[in-house]
């Protein structure tokens, strides 16, 4: 090996991080005060819907069993993922701060992703839970418990945590020498990633292989888990048995449409016709931000178990003392 090969290996490359990120969000949207009110509209309703259906699975042990395990797993991470994002939005609008430090954005792009991927694996959960109650019935206590079902969610939280982690840390590796402007309405990862003036292959990688898993992959499962469910209804001979067990996937059924179908909207009308960075950062900012909001809406009024107990809580109110 002679010394030019060896001072291959001794290049100092110097990595350039900004001081600050500018979030360029709404700022050229018109009318985007309205846009904002709703928003702030949306955060209320996602926070107290949430905490609401955190706090009767909690304290009602009538609700400690597997499946309601899982959707408090999912009311946490819809509660943990509007905080996250909402708040910071809102910020940029009321205070006109649209900057944010590079730290604070990292910070910012690890909790929005962690919650959000954390919402997309519980709903594969809650399709688990679903396909084993109707085509095992028998079975599904000794499969499904409490302890099994913790777990899951453990796992969940545990890989997320990792591998969003993970792609927090090759954006640290970037030199970002291109520009400090953000063409999104939070700390993206592609629009972050873009900035970058060195090899950024391995961040395409990871955007990549967290949209195979967080979108396509659970998509597929879920898919998959309904069809083996309406497989084994159409072997039920009666039609209320069919309907009534269609009734028990009603409310996770609106939930995967709630979560999956904007984002397949968006990204098929992306595909096919030209958005404009406006109504892109609009269409997508409403896929991040409404899901949390109508999660705890749907289950409160297709899950028999939490209106009776309202409806309880309210009764008991309304009487004198």
């Amino acid at each position: 090996m002679n010394a030019n090969d060896t001072n291959l290996f001794n290049v100092n490359v110097s990595i350039v991080h900004p001081e600050y990120f500018f979030i360029a969000g709404l700022s050229g949207v018109p009318y985007s005060r309205y846009y904002y009110i709703f928003l702030f509209c949306t955060y209320i309703i996602a926070v107290i819907g949430n905490c609401t259906v955190l706090l009767i699975i909690a304290f009602d042990r009538s609700l400690h069993t597997p499946k309601y395990i899982a959707v408090f797993n999912l009311a946490l991470a819809d509660s943990c993922e509007t905080n996250a994002l909402i708040p910071n939005m809102m910020r940029m609008f009321v205070f006109e701060s649209q900057n944010i430090s590079y730290n604070a954005c990292l910070a910012n792009m690890f909790f929005v992703f962690f919650f959000g991927t954390t919402q997309c694996s519980t709903l594969v959960v809650l399709a688990y839970d679903r396909f084993v109650a109707i085509c095992l019935p028998l079975r599904y206590h000794a499969i499904v418990t409490n302890t099994v079902m913790f777990l899951m969610c453990s796992a969940i939280w545990t890989f997320n945590a990792f591998l969003i982690s993970l792609t927090v840390y090759f954006i640290n590796r970037l030199s970002m020498c291109k520009s400090n402007v953000i063409q999104s309405f939070f700390c993206d990862h592609g629009p972050v990633y873009r900035l970058a003036c060195n090899d950024n292959s391995i961040n395409f990688f990871m955007g990549q292989l967290s949209t195979g898993l967080y979108l396509i992959a659970p998509l597929i499962l879920i898919v998959l888990s309904y069809l083996g469910i309406f497989l084994a209804l159409s072997k039920i001979t009666t039609w209320e048995r069919t309907l009534k067990a269609l009734k028990t996937c009603v409310s996770h059924l609106l939930l995967v449409a709630s979560l999956f179908l904007p984002i397949i909207c968006i990204y098929l009308i992306a595909s096919t016709t030209y958005l404009s960075p406006n109504a892109r950062i609009i269409s997508v900012s409403l896929a991040y931000a409404t899901p949390p909001m109508l999660n705890p809406i749907i289950y409160v009024l297709n899950t028999a178990e939490i209106k009776l107990l309202i409806r309880k809580v309210f009764k008991n109110r309304s009487v004198p003392s």
